[in-house]
Order: structure tokens, then C-alpha cells, then sequence
């Protein structure tokens, strides 16, 4: 039985922070962005475009330190560090 990426997000635990580890670097950077490439690379919907506020959103509680948002930034404008110690990713099945 397949499943899609929704059903194995629920295999893993994100222990928060509360603070993120995911920057936006310069949010006047996201309103020249064209593509909001952000809103769809990342597997865990981090980030949206609050059309209301026009700024990119970050939910860094559904990150799974994939690191896509490091490298798939066109402007290069996501800060992404590893959570600090005991913070982070749990995975439940291996």
C-alpha cells in the first residue's frame, strides 16, 4: 500500500524550539520574488505568502531538516541552521 507524504510526516516528531531555525533573511527580498518558489519546494509546507501581510510565513514546527530550503532559494534569502541541542527532529520508525 502506497502512502503519500502527508501520512509519513506523521512518523515523525519535531520538538519545538521557541525559536526558529529558519531566517528570511531580508522579507522586502520576498515581495520582488516573482515565483514564491518557497511556498512549494519544501516537503512540509513550511512557508507561505500571507497575501494580507505580504511576507513569506515560516511554520519551522512542521520542518523535517530536509535542508531544500538552503539550496532552492533562488535569492538565496532562507537562513537554515540546525536546531540547538535536544530541539529537532525524532523519527518514530527507524
Amino acid at each position: 500500500m502506497s502512502q503519500d507524504i502527508t501520512d509519513k510526516l506523521f512518523t515523525i516528531r519535531f520538538k519545538c524550539d521557541e525559536n526558529s531555525h529558519l531566517i528570511i533573511k531580508e522579507h522586502n527580498e520576498c515581495l520582488s520574488c516573482t515565483h514564491k518558489d518557497c511556498n512549494y519546494f519544501c516537503p512540509a509546507e513550511v512557508y507561505d505568502w500571507d497575501l494580507k501581510q505580504k511576507m513569506t510565513t515560516v511554520a519551522y514546527e512542521n520542518c523535517i531538516e530536509c535542508g531544500t530550503c538552503r539550496i532552492a532559494c533562488p535569492a538565496d534569502n532562507i537562513k537554515w541552521v540546525y536546531p540547538k541541542g535536544g530541539y529537532g527532529m525524532t523519527y518514530k520508525m527507524g
